[in-house]
């Protein structure tokens, strides 16, 4: 959780340093932001910094409940698309699950403290909605880049693909091992972040770069 920490970290600081601001460069780094911050409180889950647990817990997944709504927005971000329906659609959804995870003394009943993840225990039928929900907004998104590749300008294409090979990178693995072990469906969100920092990678490396493009086609001259 800590090596993984830092590596967001430093890509956070890369990008911010590489980049000039834009908006897509600032959703970068918020995504990798909130992904650090889970690493963060599922480190400190089991006790520290002085909080208590399920403080901890609300923060991690308070964190991670905004990025589907965040790399929903990346993806019309990278075709230069303007907010819609859609993305206004995926933020509210977002407000009333961080509602329920920021304020409701009901949705965690504890925790535990595995050797290799942290098990987050959400009242039920609570988590399996939530994670339904959440699966649903990263496969929109995978197909939403699917279908800008189809109708898009060529030259937002790789950007797009990263996004697909970055979220199929998190997904995938965590989808073998809990067909493999069926007693790690309850340690989901731990298993899916320690795969997402290969997602930070590939924001870095395979998205970021067209902003890079993007500044120097403004700076040719005409």
């Amino acid at each position: 959780m800590v090596a993984t920490f830092l590596v967001e970290i430093s890509l956070l600081a890369y990008t911010l340093w590489r980049y000039k601001m834009s908006p897509l460069t600032r959703l970068a780094a918020i995504t990798l932001s909130f992904l650090a911050i889970f690493q963060l409180a599922e480190y400190n889950v089991c006790g520290g910094m002085g909080l208590h647990a399920a403080t901890w817990s609300r923060v991690g997944y308070v964190s991670i409940t905004l990025l589907p709504a965040l790399g929903f927005q990346l993806t019309h971000q990278i075709v230069g698309r303007a907010m819609n329906r859609w993305q206004a659609l995926a933020y509210a959804s977002v407000g009333l699950w961080i509602a329920v995870f920021g304020f409701s003394e009901r949705a965690f009943t504890g925790y535990v403290c595995g050797g290799n993840y942290i098990i987050f225990q959400l009242k039920s039928p609570l988590g399996g909605l939530f994670f339904v929900w959440y699966y649903a907004w990263l496969l929109a998104t995978m197909l939403l880049a699917l279908r800008f590749i189809k109708t898009s300008n060529q030259k937002f294409h790789r950007a797009l693909q990263a996004q697909i090979i970055g979220y199929s990178l998190f997904m995938v693995p965590t989808g073998i091992i809990n067909i493999m072990y069926p007693n790690t469906m309850s340690g989901i969100p731990s298993i899916m972040c320690g795969f997402a920092v290969l997602f930070a990678l590939t924001i870095v490396l395979g998205i970021m770069p067209i902003e890079k493009e993007r500044v120097q086609s403004v700076k040719l001259p005409s």
